[in-house]
């Protein structure tokens, strides 16, 4: 990550679980890659979101959700975490940007700390109102659950 930074490139940062990627997510990608050269999407592993959201997720694999953020357009780089929040991989990388939805303030974004501190900055997208992985759980329980 030093390279790209020594080659005047603008880091951005930005994680989350992507378990069943739809338009929100996408949105979300788009709008961090808007703000720099290379994106970086922190991903986290099978195992933190178990810790995070539970034993019934994630509903597919970290391998699987890393293939199919890697073959995004605005994805540069993606890289894996254990962790339940990306603190450590954020102090490791040091972006310039940071980028999270709206639903977060930026008071309460993990590693806003580090960003600021190095004069980086801290982006909200607007989330895509209904746009959410557990609606989209939701829907297809209703509509091929058990009845």
């Amino acid at each position: 990550m030093k390279n790209l930074k020594k080659q005047g490139k603008k880091v951005v940062f930005t994680n989350g679980c992507f378990d069943i990627l739809h338009a929100g997510h996408i949105e979300i990608l788009k709008k961090a890659k808007e703000k720099g050269d290379i994106l970086i999407v922190g991903l986290n592993s099978d195992k933190s979101i178990k810790k995070i959201k539970g034993r019934k997720r994630p509903i597919m694999d970290e391998k699987d959700r890393a293939l199919i953020l890697d073959s995004i357009k605005f994805v540069d780089y993606v890289v894996l975490f254990d962790e339940e929040t990306p603190y450590n991989l954020i102090k490791e990388i040091k972006p310039d940007v940071l980028v999270k939805g709206s639903d977060y303030k930026i008071n309460e974004v993990v590693g806003a700390d580090i960003v600021i501190k190095n004069g980086g900055e801290v982006f909200l997208v607007p989330l895509l109102k209904g746009k959410s992985t557990s609606k989209i759980i939701e829907e297809v329980l209703k509509r091929y659950g058990k009845n």
